[in-house]
């Protein structure tokens, strides 16, 4: 890839990631939009790692808390750190069965498309709407049930289809469940260390036995897309409680109108 291409696709997934509006969208409109080859899944699988080493290092406090509750978990003492990480744990269960179900049944590839995307825009955008405006803010993440918990993971594993965007459902879902703002947004992206960590490693090792070799551009997009990552995480978490999902829900209206727009004239 050009030097061009590894920086536009750095900031494309770094942003899109966590701000809810559909990393994986966004990733599969870039060559499509501007004509350049499709980076692969290689690249793809770079720069979501680049994204996971960013919410581990902005919640590393949480991420040793968690580890540190787990193993008591394990020796049978249950703390308020291991529940929260037993909770994740949970959550993270209908990911991964829906994930398996989407890859071995053929659809992964069957739904990257810019008319998904488009779609989902619109409809997730409402959901998001709906849900930070209706939602009560009562509850902090250690106040969910296990049961809750466990919705939270069901509308993550929707994130699999392009356009939904994995910060942007599980949020809508915290809030409906009585999340706070930021609450929501806390959960959310603890809750996405397992998962883009998880898919990134089951993509990569299926990547390799294939053939496709790990490429000095894959990774500088990797190293790139965590430091635009990091930004992207500190900003929304020092803004959600000001400006709440409106302004997100308008962008993902406004990026639906310009897809609908280039589709009907045959652009894409």
């Amino acid at each position: 890839m050009e030097l061009l291409q590894i920086v536009v696709l750095a900031i494309v997934q770094g942003i899109t990631e966590f701000l809810p509006i559909s990393s994986s969208g966004h990733l599969i409109l870039v060559p499509v939009l501007t004509g350049w080859k499709d980076q692969g899944l290689i690249t793809d699988v770079m720069v979501h790692m680049g994204s996971f080493l960013a919410v581990v290092v902005y919640f590393w406090r949480d991420v040793l808390a968690m580890l540190g509750g787990f193993l008591q978990l394990l020796r049978g003492r249950l703390t308020p750190a291991g529940r929260m990480a037993l909770m994740i744990l949970i959550a993270t269960i209908p990911a991964v069965a829906f994930g398996l179900f989407m890859k071995f049944s053929g659809l992964q590839e069957a739904i990257r498309g810019p008319l998904i995307v488009t779609i989902n825009a619109v409809f997730f955008g409402l959901v998001m709407w709906y849900a930070d405006a209706r939602g009560p803010q009562r509850s902090r993440s250690e106040d969910l049930g296990l049961g809750q918990a466990f919705i939270i993971g069901v509308a993550q594993a929707l994130a699999i289809i392009p356009g939904t965007s994995r910060s942007g459902i599980t949020m809508s879902a915290g809030r409906l469940l009585g999340l706070t703002r930021e609450e929501a947004a806390r959960f959310s992206f603890l809750l996405g260390i397992p998962a883009i960590a998880g898919a990134g490693i089951l993509v990569l090792g299926e990547a390799m036995e294939n053939g496709h070799a790990i490429t000095a551009d894959a990774i500088l997009a990797g190293v790139l897309t965590f430091f635009v990552a990091l930004g992207a995480i500190a900003f929304l978490m020092k803004m959600i409680t000001r400006i709440g999902l409106l302004p997100f829900v308008l962008y993902r209206f406004a990026l639906a109108a310009v897809l609908g727009a280039l589709m009907l004239t045959g652009r894409i």
